[in-house]
């Protein structure tokens, strides 16, 4: 089993929330997509302005990761016609796999048809376009009843809507990272949560993100099922070792 082809290394924050100046945060990005480059990892995850920078690089080395970019992240709130735009430019600027933030607050107060509405619209663009598309799904936002809930609804709107060739290449994905929990709580991946999304997505694919920051938690993720693990320690999990902290 080669586990870099089942790292999307991430690197998700702005300049803010790095405590850095715009051009320092640009510099790190380069760095990650470089190491991304150097590891052979599947894909580098970063911002959608960042889109543009990490393909060229990647185009430049000859390299075949690919760059995916979070879409209306990291609250989902966003309307259909601004989900759909940003995936647009990303697409437009070379992003190969669009990791979409589901509208989970409209989905747990009930607005049911409109987040249907979100998912297969935005689902239809990103395969028209020969794209990955992920949707997650926040599970530190959800509790049991919820997960099984939108993994179901997500996996019904692909089921109903677009073909039998499209299930491999759409994904339901656990956590953006960014969601603030109380009492230390996870905010990523949980092996609970992730059974319950692979029994409730299939035959969708499940990328657990979030939250694995060492070899044998990767393991054990895939052993689960999940065909990607997004994370900000995929370096230290590809050399076998454990990382301290982040995404």
């Amino acid at each position: 089993m080669d586990i870099r082809q089942y790292l999307d290394s991430t690197y998700l924050k702005t300049a803010q929330q790095a405590g850095l100046s715009d051009a320092e945060n640009v510099e790190v990005v380069k760095a990650a997509v470089a190491e991304a480059i150097e590891e052979n990892f599947k894909l580098i995850m970063i911002r959608p302005d960042m889109v543009a920078i990490a393909k060229q690089m990647i185009n430049d080395a000859k390299s075949h990761v690919l760059v995916g970019t979070v879409i209306d992240f990291p609250e989902g709130k966003s309307p259909l016609e601004e989900k759909l735009a940003e995936a647009e430019k990303a697409i437009a600027e070379g992003a190969d796999d669009l990791d979409f933030v589901i509208d989970y607050t409209a989905f747990k107060a009930g607005n049911i048809a409109e987040v249907k509405q979100q998912v297969v619209a935005c689902t239809r663009l990103g395969r028209k376009h020969g794209k990955i598309v992920k949707w997650i799904i926040e599970t530190a936002a959800l509790d049991d009843h919820e997960i099984v809930q939108l993994s179901a609804l997500i996996k019904n709107c692909v089921i109903t809507h677009l073909c039998e060739d499209d299930y491999n290449h759409v994904f339901v994905k656990s956590s953006t990272g960014f969601y603030k929990t109380e009492n230390g709580k996870p905010n990523g991946a949980t092996v609970a949560a992730i059974k319950l999304m692979l029994e409730n997505s299939f035959p969708l694919p499940v990328k657990a993100s979030g939250g694995v920051r060492s070899y044998e938690e990767a393991v054990e993720m895939i052993q689960l099922g999940v065909k990607r693990i997004g994370t900000s320690s995929a370096k230290a999990i590809a050399a076998g070792e454990a990382a301290s902290g982040g995404y």
